[in-house]
């Protein structure tokens, strides 16, 4: 995969944030400082420079301290875990309608806070100092003046995103394995597949290898390597290769390096599966929901036609 000087100076500024991030958190010894969702979002919007991410770059800031400081207040509420991915979904849910915003990493900051359980302000304040130095890359560039907006958020959209968590969280919870009911980076694929027009088989199937590859690669990265910014180090080029090799711009993957180093023990070891099992039903739920609609689009003008 050939890089152009600007894209390898935008690799290059997108991994120095992450890395630094990363340092502090080992330097100050406060794991609640690394945010894997931070990955993703410098990806998305430094690198990738996706439109609907980066046309309104005070977002960028907005959504995902928003989101954040919800799952951080109803990590505080004695609740069971799934309860509060349910709760703390919906509620980003409407954040995100309120704001207008489609910025799908907003569900994984939001998550976070209740995945590894965080108590101390540190989090919030990481959260708004990175999210804050995105959004001023974001206006540096400048590209964000030429971007189109995207698609304005569909209630029907958010009611099959808020139904399919709803029966997720059920099944895992009923199976007896609860710290699946949250894998950050596999929500915010869904989110943004609802959102496009179209959705293949291929596609599904490359999202699927992409995000189960990054979650083993952050595992076994983590394993072998147990300090925390080597390990970044190491971690973060080889996702990069396994989306080169999928042809596939998914930032979501960069998230898993950095969720595997901050996942609790129990959660830890299962996160490939975990990955995997929720991304065959999301990603396949959204297949399904594709087929359904084009099934239902080619009935129309029969009908018309009848009557």
């Amino acid at each position: 995969m050939q890089l152009s000087r600007l894209e390898k100076r935008h690799y290059g500024m997108g991994a120095a944030l992450v890395l630094l991030m990363v340092v502090s958190a080992t330097v100050l010894q406060d794991q609640e400082l690394i945010l894997p969702e931070i990955g993703a979002l410098t990806a998305g919007t430094w690198i990738y420079q996706t439109d609907g991410w980066i046309h309104q770059p005070t977002k960028i800031f907005l959504a995902p301290s928003g989101t954040a400081l919800i799952g951080f207040l109803i990590n505080q509420l004695p609740l069971a875990y799934p309860v509060k991915v349910w709760l703390g979904l919906l509620l980003m849910l409407g954040l995100l309608w309120q704001l207008r915003s489609s910025l799908a990493p907003a569900f994984a900051t939001g998550l976070l806070p209740i995945i590894i359980n965080a108590t101390h302000w540190s989090f919030m304040v990481a959260i708004l100092l990175f999210t804050a130095i995105l959004m001023v890359g974001v206006y540096a560039q400048g590209r964000y003046r030429t971007t189109r907006a995207s698609a304005p958020l569909r209630v029907g959209h958010l009611g099959l995103f808020g139904g399919l968590v709803t029966v997720w969280v059920g099944l895992v919870w009923v199976a007896g394995v609860p710290q699946m009911a949250g894998i950050p980076p596999v929500l915010v694929v869904f989110f943004e597949v609802l959102q496009k027009p179209h959705y293949s088989r291929q596609m599904a199937v490359k999202q699927w290898v992409a995000l189960t590859g990054a979650a083993t690669l952050g595992v076994l990265v983590h394993v072998a390597v147990p300090t925390w910014w080597v390990a970044t180090l190491i971690a973060l080029p080889l996702v990069f290769l396994l989306l080169a090799g999928l042809r596939l711009k998914l930032p979501a993957a960069y998230a898993f390096p950095l969720l595997a180093l901050v996942l609790p023990t129990g959660m830890f070891h299962l996160l490939p599966l975990s990955a995997g099992l929720a991304a065959t039903f999301f990603l396949g739920s959204s297949l399904l929901d594709y087929r359904l609609r084009d099934w239902w689009a080619a009935r129309q003008p029969l009908e018309e036609s009848d009557s």
